[in-house]
């Protein structure tokens, strides 16, 4: 027998009225209940929920494309569905599992894109803390078709992170076009995607140059099995260091996660002939320039990497149940989510900030 659970009315949420109003926490805001819940739909009571730099664009409304208003933003929840819409045909989840909300909240699954696995991609596609509320809340609506389960071996506040920063640059890394023993360079390698990057790097048998700035960063980086570091404040000619670094004949990949369009500036110089540069970090407003005659005489290739379909997600959470890859976050409630995205928007969190929904 599936378990009960009671649902209360309302709930406690961070809502962003409008980009430029202060964020707003309440603890009244109303819970769906289970006999609102359409067909495919599921209820899932939250124990936490990442935060990422994509909310921080959310909630600044500085993307190309904006966010629904009001907003309960979030993208990175775990916890435990507690109920699923009526006449459900099919579930690939029960009531009690433990269950991700991803930035795909759901797809049709039967579009071009979709049927080509990028889900993600989907012309009818639904994103958590987006174009729909996401996981700020103890409480979130989500689809049984898109919902993550969460393998044993990971707490919840861990696998958070990995919903969507992990996902993301795994699946960059798994179609980066590198192979066991490959030099790999990892602008932004200190950060929430960054320090991810390295520990699947180096799981998947690559050698990691990180990049970023300030000793706090690079003592993680190095300790989670980056070989060289350059910090990019301090050096004199960062695209020298690193091809030096590289036996002298530049990187053969360069997945870019940190959030400005200076990171990509340089990634063409310091690639070998044949390199694959993987895009992945979303500045506000920025031009991805390269120059051309390079770029065609190096035969570098420019790949566009979208955080990861439902595959992707199930790879990257069991790389890191299996022990291979540890998010490094700091746990706060819901009331800290403001201060944190004054530390994201001035570069200072190191590693993850996961929020404990159940205080």
């Amino acid at each position: 027998m599936a378990p009960q659970f009671q649902i209360p009315k309302v709930q406690k949420a961070a809502i962003v009225e409008t980009t430029d109003a202060p964020l707003k926490v309440v603890d009244n805001h109303p819970v769906k209940q289970p006999e609102e819940l359409a067909p495919g739909e599921c209820l899932v009571q939250l124990d936490c929920s990442g935060v990422c730099h994509t909310d921080l664009h959310a909630r600044q409304g500085d993307w190309p494309l904006q966010a629904k208003l009001p907003l309960i933003g979030g993208h990175e929840g775990v916890g435990r569905i507690v109920a699923i819409g009526a006449h459900t045909q099919n579930s690939p989840v029960q009531v009690g599992d433990r269950v991700g909300i991803k930035w795909l909240a759901y797809s049709c699954l039967d579009c071009e894109p979709c049927r080509k696995g990028l889900e993600q991609s989907c012309l009818k596609g639904k994103y958590s803390g987006f174009t729909v509320d996401g996981t700020f809340s103890q409480y979130v609506v989500s689809w049984v078709t898109h919902v993550t389960p969460i393998p044993d071996g990971i707490e919840s506040a861990e696998a958070a992170s990995i919903l969507c920063a992990g996902i993301t640059v795994y699946r960059a890394i798994k179609y980066s076009r590198t192979h066991i023993g490959d030099w790999i360079v990892l602008p932004g390698a200190g950060g929430g995607l960054g320090h991810l990057a390295v520990q699947y790097a180096v799981a998947m048998g690559l050698r990691v140059v990180a990049v970023d700035t300030g000793a706090e960063k690079k003592e993680l980086c190095m300790k989670l099995g980056a070989e060289k570091w350059v910090d990019f404040k301090e050096t004199k000619d960062l695209v020298k260091d690193i091809v030096e670094a590289t036996d002298g004949l530049g990187a053969h990949a360069a997945v870019v996660t940190a959030a400005t369009g200076a990171a990509y500036a340089q990634a063409i110089d310091y690639l070998r002939m044949g390199g694959t540069l993987m895009v992945v970090g979303l500045p506000a407003r920025a031009s991805l320039s390269a120059d051309i005659f390079f770029t065609v005489t190096k035969s570098i290739t420019i790949v566009g990497s979208y955080v990861g379909n439902r595959q992707d997600a199930r790879e990257a959470l069991d790389i890191a149940a299996r022990g291979k890859v540890k998010c490094y976050y700091q746990l706060k409630p819901l009331s800290a989510l403001a201060e944190t995205y004054e530390g994201l928007a001035e570069g200072k969190v190191v590693g993850r900030v996961v929020l404990n929904m159940k205080e």
